[in-house]
C-alpha cells in the first residue's frame, strides 16, 4: 500500500482486470487523465490493448503508459505502445523503459493526432526546448546551500498551495500516486527570500531505492529560477544521503529555464512523453529527466 508522510493527497484509484490470459491493474491519475498499466502476466495478448483502451475511454483518459523492464518492451511494442524514454537504476540494479500510448476518441468522437504524429510534433519541440536549456544551464551559478530552506511540509500548507496552483491553471502535478504499492510520499515546503514559496513532493520506492520528484509548479522569474535550482540541489543531496540510487522527475517539453534546472542538477534527459502532463487544461509533452545518485552495493 501507498504509505504517506503527509495526507494532502487521495490514495490511489486501481481498476483490476482478470481472465484466463490476462491479469493487469490500471492505475488512474484522473487529474492528469492518464493510466499507469501494471501487468502481472506477460505476453502480448492483443486483449490487453483493447481492455485498456476501452477503460481509458469510459473514464476520460487521453494517455496511457507503463513502466517495464527490459524483456517486456518488445511485448508492448507489438500491442502499439511506442517507446519514449529510459529510467536507468529505476530498478536498483536494471533500467526502466517507459512506453506509452494517446488514447484514440470513443466511436463519434472527434479525431485526435495518432501516437506517432503527436510524438513527432512532440520531438520537434522538445530538440528545441532541450538546445536553449543547456545554453541556459551553463550560465547558472552554483547553488547557494542558503539560499532557500526545504522543510517536510504541513498538510493543510500542501492543500492550499495545490488547490490555488490549479485554480490558476500552474499546477503541474496535483501529487498522485506514480506508484501503487510500498511507495512513501512526502511533501516539502521551499521558502526562500523575497516570500518565495515552493511546494515539492517526492514518492520514494524503498525495495528498488528509487525517487520520483515533483515540483507543484514552474518557475516564472529569474529569481526563481535560481532559488528552484537551490531546491533540487538541496532535495537530491538529502536523496544521496538517505540511500537513493536513482531519481527522476517530469517538466513541460515548452519550458526551457526549467529544463535548464534539470540539467544543471545533474540530471540527463533520457525521454520524451508525448501528452505526459496536463497543466491549465491543456495537455503538454515531458522531459524524463534521470539521475543516478549511488551505485548499489553487493550486500542490499
Amino acid at each position: 500500500m501507498a504509505i504517506r508522510a503527509a495526507a494532502a493527497v487521495a490514495e490511489p484509484e486501481e481498476i483490476l482486470f482478470e481472465n484466463a490470459k490476462v491479469s493487469l491493474c490500471l492505475l488512474l491519475n484522473r487529474h492528469a487523465k492518464t493510466l499507469r498499466i501494471f501487468d502481472f502476466r506477460a505476453g502480448a495478448d492483443p486483449t490487453k490493448r483493447g481492455y485498456v483502451l476501452s477503460i481509458a475511454q469510459r473514464e476520460g483518459v487521453e494517455r496511457v503508459f507503463t513502466v517495464v523492464e527490459r524483456d517486456e518492451v518488445a511485448v508492448w511494442s507489438r500491442l502499439g505502445f511506442d517507446r519514449e524514454g529510459t529510467i536507468p537504476g529505476f530498478f536498483k540494479r536494471s533500467d526502466a523503459y517507459v512506453l506509452g500510448a494517446i488514447v484514440p476518441p470513443a466511436l463519434g468522437g472527434e479525431d485526435a493526432p495518432t501516437s506517432g504524429t503527436r510524438a513527432a510534433d512532440e520531438e520537434a519541440l522538445a530538440e528545441k526546448t532541450h538546445t536553449e536549456a543547456k545554453r541556459l544551464a551553463k550560465d547558472f551559478a552554483p547553488p547557494s546551500p542558503r539560499a532557500v530552506k526545504v522543510a517536510p511540509a504541513n498538510d493543510a500548507v500542501v492543500k492550499k498551495a495545490v488547490a490555488a496552483a490549479a485554480r490558476a491553471g500552474k499546477a503541474l502535478s496535483r501529487f498522485d500516486p506514480f506508484g501503487r504499492r510500498d511507495v512513501v510520499r512526502t511533501e516539502y515546503h521551499v521558502t526562500g527570500r523575497g516570500g518565495f514559496s515552493l511546494i515539492a513532493s517526492v514518492e520514494r520506492q524503498p525495495c528498488f531505492d528509487n525517487a520520483f520528484v515533483e515540483l507543484l509548479t514552474a518557475p516564472r522569474t529569474e529569481r526563481d529560477v535560481a532559488l528552484t535550482n537551490s531546491a533540487v540541489h538541496q532535495l537530491c543531496e538529502r536523496l544521496g544521503k538517505e540511500g537513493t540510487v536513482a531519481c527522476f522527475a517530469f517538466s513541460p517539453t515548452d519550458d526551457a529555464p526549467f529544463a535548464a534546472i534539470w540539467l544543471a542538477n545533474g540530471f540527463r534527459r533520457t525521454g520524451t512523453l508525448p501528452g505526459q502532463l496536463l497543466v491549465g487544461g491543456r495537455r503538454r509533452g515531458a522531459f524524463l529527466w534521470t539521475r543516478k545518485l549511488a551505485t548499489p552495493t553487493d550486500d542490499e
